[in-house]
């Protein structure tokens, strides 16, 4: 199955006002800025298909349990629903296929990465009244029931296991190889969530050049948050560069360079010597 291709331009342009206004607003809606991602992603996805989604999350919020308990029944209720009777988790072949980071497709196939799983539980948990949140550990995203005293972990990759103290650990050092930090243990901001999807989007892009157009409207989203690395210009330049816009590519390496050059010279001659070269190309 060929992987999807973005909208025409007009409604690109439109994904993209939307996704800045949910993006800026005052409690941004972590589904909504999905969505919107996977509409950014997907031209097949159109407004009918977004309402779907919700009700979708809507509707498996319905079929939770009412109020479980404390954190642990809450965990335990979610992987039974999710996990057991809906049959939602991941493989390692859901690294392969870009409609793993794609909250529609996710919803559609019950399969995705760790991060999207985890939308999905935090959703639908959310919705059903459950003290849920994002846990960004290293390498691997799980959620997180309850308060810090009292927090239970779960990972929906792994159908909803709820995981001990040791699992956690192993996660972590198997990605970093360093110890668990407690501030690992923290929930993750929406808006954090997001930009962590984006980048796995561009990290499975950056594999396939010929994909690069799924690379460019991932960095474009991701410049569009509110708060994110500054580098993403210079990200953003270079793809430019790749995909033939030459002067676009260096007018925004020039610009690049001006920022970098207050903390670091020769870091910004070198970006301006990148921007030269992209004019190069023109003649």
């Amino acid at each position: 199955m060929r992987p999807p291709h973005p909208p025409e331009p007009e409604r690109a342009a439109e994904l993209r006002r939307r996704f800045a206004d949910e993006a800026r607003s005052e409690r941004p809606d972590l589904s909504a800025l999905c969505l919107l991602v996977g509409a950014a992603a997907d031209g097949a996805l159109d407004e009918a298909g977004i309402d779907a989604a919700q009700i979708d999350l809507d509707r498996l919020a319905g079929q939770v349990p009412f109020r479980p308990g404390g954190p642990r029944p809450w965990a335990l209720a979610l992987a039974e629903l999710l996990g057991g009777r809906c049959g939602f988790r991941g493989t390692p072949a859901d690294y392969q296929r870009l409609e793993s980071s794609l909250l529609h497709e996710v919803l559609r196939r019950r399969r995705g990465l760790p991060i999207l799983l985890s939308v999905v539980w935090m959703e639908v948990a959310r919705r059903a009244g459950a003290p849920v949140y994002g846990v960004a550990l290293p390498g691997h995203f799980v959620v997180g029931f309850g308060p810090p005293e009292q927090q239970v972990l779960a990972d929906p990759f792994d159908g909803g296991r709820v995981l001990t103290g040791g699992d956690a650990e192993l996660l972590v050092a198997g990605a970093t190889g360093a110890p668990l930090d407690p501030s690992m243990l923290t929930p993750a901001d929406p808006l954090d969530v997001v930009l962590r999807i984006l980048n796995n989007i561009r990290a499975w892009a950056a594999a396939r050049p010929e994909r690069s157009d799924v690379a460019l409207w991932a960095v474009d989203l991701s410049l569009l948050l509110p708060s994110h690395p500054a580098r993403l210009r210079y990200d953003r330049a270079q793809l430019l560069v790749e995909r033939g816009d030459f002067l676009t590519g260096a007018m925004e390496l020039d610009a690049y360079a001006e920022v970098v050059e207050a903390v670091d010279g020769s870091a910004a001659d070198r970006i301006r010597h990148q921007a030269r070269a992209a004019r190069s190309m023109l003649n």
